[in-house]
């Protein structure tokens, strides 16, 4: 079992098989067994795995890397900056790509996505559609806060971080600019995760 633990990649095989065996077994033990419900539970299981990595980066970035940085010595920072920041970012961007894909798969799957996205009224907006329209903000503030990962904050932060040569200005210009549009994502990550935390609970 050590083996296993000292090694990440191991351990991360590890707890797949068992996450495999225990859908495998959810599947068996279901109503419709692996009919289009057990894709959706799929599909949901992989939009929360993706997306508990995404937001958690956001929150590490905020909460730990971006609060403490400034408290580093100058002979340290490099470690940050070459080593941890670059592969976290890594982890960050392609969980949110991941986190958005499963998420829209999980809409189109269940049937609503043009109704969510239009907030309801792609159906015609009734009552009954009012529901969507809150799962549809939910969406497009997590949309939103993708755009953000791939089209500000990773760019500024190529600069920033010196992975594109540039000025001392223009890498303090763009760790500035990914750091308030990373606050705008926080901003964000609160009502979207209410809307899709509850949706479910409430709505089915």
């Amino acid at each position: 079992m050590l083996k296993i633990l000292n090694n990440l990649t191991a351990t991360l095989i590890f707890s797949l098989v068992l996450a495999i065996i225990m859908i495998v077994g959810l599947g068996m033990h279901s109503a419709g067994g692996f009919d289009l419900i057990f894709l959706h539970g799929v599909l949901r299981w992989l939009h929360v795995i993706f997306g508990i990595l995404w937001v958690g980066l956001l929150y590490y970035f905020n909460f730990v890397q971006m609060r403490v940085m400034p408290e580093i010595p100058a002979e340290m920072k490099p470690a940050v900056t070459k080593y941890i920041a670059p592969e976290a970012l890594f982890w960050f961007r392609y969980s949110a790509l991941f986190t958005v894909i499963a998420g829209l798969g999980l809409a189109w799957a269940r049937g609503y996505i043009a109704e969510a996205l239009s907030f309801g009224f792609a159906g015609g907006f009734y009552p009954a559609d009012l529901p969507l329209a809150f799962i549809g903000i939910g969406m497009w503030l997590a949309l939103i806060m993708f755009f953000n990962v791939w089209h500000v904050i990773w760019p500024a932060q190529r600069i920033a971080l010196g992975i594109h040569e540039a000025a001392p200005e223009a890498k303090a210009a763009a760790a500035v600019k990914a750091m308030r549009f990373s606050r705008i994502n926080v901003l964000l990550s609160l009502p979207m995760l209410a809307v899709m935390a509850m949706y479910q609970t409430l709505f089915g």
